[in-house]
């Protein structure tokens, strides 16, 4: 029994060593930023995202037979500029797909903090009605960011980066930003950013 549990031991660390190489290098794709935790999560990504179906065990299925909540460390993510000519604001996705080696659970809002030359700046919630879904490995799941286009004339807030943290997640990726370079300026009376909840954009190209 002894040399069993041992080897289940050296399983989950290998396995946990092959999940941390799962990130891409390429262009708007994640780069952990546990830096930025704190930030993020103070936006609406910490555990208070709740909603979600599954339990909080790191991997695979608990011995009742539920899902596991998602994990940082186990998804991909891809920032796409989204935004649809006509429309009053510019739209950025966020799409994240499942490299974990198991279905797990993730539903809910994500935090999202756009880092500018004015400082860190958080989204609000859209308010729409978060469903409780499963990711299957390998499959993907997008969320909007919904932003005012700076038609002032102005040079507006420069943005450098955006900072995500999954659903009842306190680690960060920061990605780079598709959308437009900067934001108008604004009188300070709200943020000007929204986000959706999972499942709220399509997935892009």
């Amino acid at each position: 029994m002894r040399v069993r549990k041992l080897t289940f031991a050296a399983l989950a660390v290998a396995a946990g060593l092959s999940l941390t190489a799962c990130q891409n290098d390429g262009d708007g794709t994640a780069q952990s930023d546990p830096s930025t935790a704190s930030t993020a999560a103070s936006s609406g990504g910490g555990s208070d995202q709740g909603g979600g179906q599954g339990t909080v065990a790191g991997t695979g299925s608990n011995e009742n037979g539920e899902v596991g909540k998602c994990r940082t460390d186990e998804l991909e993510f891809k920032a796409i500029d989204h935004t649809v000519d006509g429309d009053p604001d510019g739209t950025v996705a966020v799409e994240l797909t499942n490299g974990g080696g198991r279905d797990c659970a993730i539903s809910g809002y994500a935090g999202v903090d756009l880092k500018t030359s004015a400082g860190s700046l958080s989204a609000e919630r859209s308010g729409e009605e978060a469903t409780p879904g499963i990711l299957k490995d390998g499959e993907s799941v997008a969320f909007g960011i919904n932003y005012p286009i700076n038609d002032s004339g102005g040079s507006g807030v420069r943005i450098t980066g955006l900072v995500v943290t999954p659903p009842d997640e306190t680690k960060s990726v920061t990605l780079d930003w598709p959308g437009a370079a900067t934001l108008p300026v604004t009188d300070g009376s709200g943020s000007p950013l929204k986000v959706g909840p999972m499942g709220s954009a399509g997935q892009g190209g």
